[in-house]
């Protein structure tokens, strides 16, 4: 019996193992406004699916989330940092960040009292007004998936974010797995200042992608029309687009899974052996 054991904790290692030359299926695009980047968006929005109505906490159609950032309340935005499992308690969408930096933040409303755009109106624009995303002294943020509005740990298979104000090389998007190999890496193209740029992939070979690592340039804001440095490009974010999490099973659940298929080729060698 040990050796069947054995033989389904096997078969369900197969099933954890990352998908062998994983490739996926990427959307980008680069322009000047938010009109020369919708079409691509909306090709992803396609692919990924849910259609193009809203439910609560960003759901469309239980297949796909968005968080635009503009139902953000004025006191969690600038200057008022954003809780990092703002997305995944205040408003369950699945996304919980994390940066080497001090923390995050959501630009504010213009009947905030605070200046919108992060104090840089001269740098950047929105995609969907009228809130941006950044980090706070740092180029880094992750975003790690649960199931919506619960500590499961979860996977997605697919992520997309618009960048705003790309201009020098050195943005990047990233995938890792649930053992935080990296799947995927892509450059974002360059827009110019104030521009916009919109990267996204789409797994279609079962790959499963646990954490994203959204790198913006090689400038942080540090506070509302106060940055890390003056002379390099500073890079800010306004959409995510991401497939619905899904819970990672279990290992045990896993081998049984490996048991039932076990058992299963077992029964049919004894069914094809029998006279």
């Amino acid at each position: 019996m040990n050796s069947v054991f054995k033989a389904a904790a096997a078969v369900a290692a197969l099933l954890l193992a990352p998908v062998a030359g994983a490739s996926l299926v990427t959307f980008e695009v680069a322009g000047a406004n938010p009109a020369a980047i919708t079409a691509t968006r909306d090709a992803f929005r396609v692919a990924v699916g849910g259609g193009v109505v809203a439910g609560a906490n960003g759901s469309f159609g239980g297949v796909r989330r968005e968080i635009n950032w503009d139902g953000v309340p004025d006191a969690r935005a600038d200057p008022s940092l954003l809780p990092a499992n703002f997305f995944n308690v205040n408003s369950p969408r699945g996304a919980v960040f994390s940066t080497p930096g001090t923390g995050f933040l959501v630009s504010a409303s213009a009947i905030s009292g605070t200046p919108t755009l992060f104090g840089f109106p001269g740098d950047l624009q929105t995609f969907s007004a009228q809130r941006l995303f950044t980090a706070v002294d740092s180029t880094i943020t992750d975003v790690t998936f649960f199931v919506p509005g619960t500590g499961i740990a979860a996977t997605t298979s697919a992520f997309g974010v618009v960048f705003v104000d790309v201009e020098d090389p050195g943005t990047k998007i990233e995938f890792f797995d649930a053992t935080d190999k990296l799947i995927f890496t892509r450059d974002v193209l360059i827009a110019g200042n104030q521009g916009l740029s919109f990267v996204g992939a789409v797994a279609d070979a079962g790959e499963k992608i646990s954490r994203v690592r959204l790198t913006s340039g090689a400038n942080s804001i540090l506070s509302n029309g106060v940055r890390a440095s003056e002379t390099t490009d500073m890079v800010v974010m306004d959409d995510f687009l991401y497939a619905e999490p899904r819970a990672i099973p279990e290992p045990s659940s896993l081998a049984l899974a490996g048991l039932g298929l076990l058992c299963g080729v077992a029964w049919l060698r004894r069914r094809r052996q029998a006279p």
